[in-house]
């Protein structure tokens, strides 16, 4: 039977994991965005072999589950670099859950980067060029700032994934909030009222972060102009 005062008790122990989940999610966050940005300029500027190992990276991130990549950098990441004769083995799991996180991110970024670069009116960068700016200097003031405006939907329906993602974290051992609900339905067996507190959460935590969106979104519309669609 549906206990409602668990629920009431269960969500300030799981909220006190919440700075965990967060840090997750926020550095992913920022680390997959400047990854992602690097990759998507390898693609657009079909950089040799770069742009192929891009390609690859990005079909593999998409076409594989999260959870998968989160174990395969937990057990493989140490093995690869243990051929350098390097141990990593007791490294914080916290670190892993970060490093696979960014990754996958930042291949998710890298398509969005792409898209919206490629939706920029390339008559605003001729323009560019006819009064003497560099192709570095076009990219970063011209044609980055409008395609950030453009890819800011799509980015903040990937943030969102992203952070409903993090609840797979304890998986690997890391006591985020999810983890720390595992231990309370293993200790009370109030495994419906656990997971309603969690869910209510999340889902708060998302009400929130797509209201942040959308304030970044209204700041960007006011401030940096849209892109000129040709014909």
């Amino acid at each position: 039977m549906l206990e409602f005062h668990y629920i009431a008790e269960f969500i300030p122990t799981l909220l006190s994991y919440l700075p965990v989940t967060l840090v997750i999610f926020l550095s992913s966050i920022l680390l997959g965005l400047l990854l992602g940005l690097m990759i998507a300029v390898t693609k657009l500027y079909k950089i040799p072999i770069l742009k192929e190992f891009a390609t690859v990276y990005i079909s593999f991130i998409r076409g594989t589950p999260i959870l998968i990549q989160l174990f395969l950098i937990y057990y493989g990441l140490p093995f690869v670099v243990s051929l350098f004769g390097i141990d990593i083995s007791r490294m914080e799991a916290m670190i892993f859950v970060v490093i696979a996180y960014t990754l996958n991110n930042a291949g998710q970024f890298a398509e969005i980067f792409r898209a919206a670069v490629k939706s920029i009116d390339f008559g605003q960068t001729e323009a560019a060029y006819s009064i003497g700016m560099s192709s570095r200097h076009t990219f970063i003031r011209i044609v980055l700032p409008q395609a950030f405006r453009v890819a800011l939907p799509n980015i903040g329906s990937a943030s969102v994934s992203s952070l409903k993602d993090t609840s797979l974290a304890f998986s690997i051992g890391v006591m985020d909030m999810m983890g720390r609900g595992e231990t309370l339905i293993a200790a009370t067996m109030r495994t419906f009222e656990v997971y309603i507190g969690l869910a209510i959460i999340y889902y708060l935590i998302v009400l929130l972060l797509e209201a942040l969106f959308r304030r970044i979104e209204k700041y960007y519309s006011r401030h940096i102009p849209g892109p000129v669609s040709e014909g």
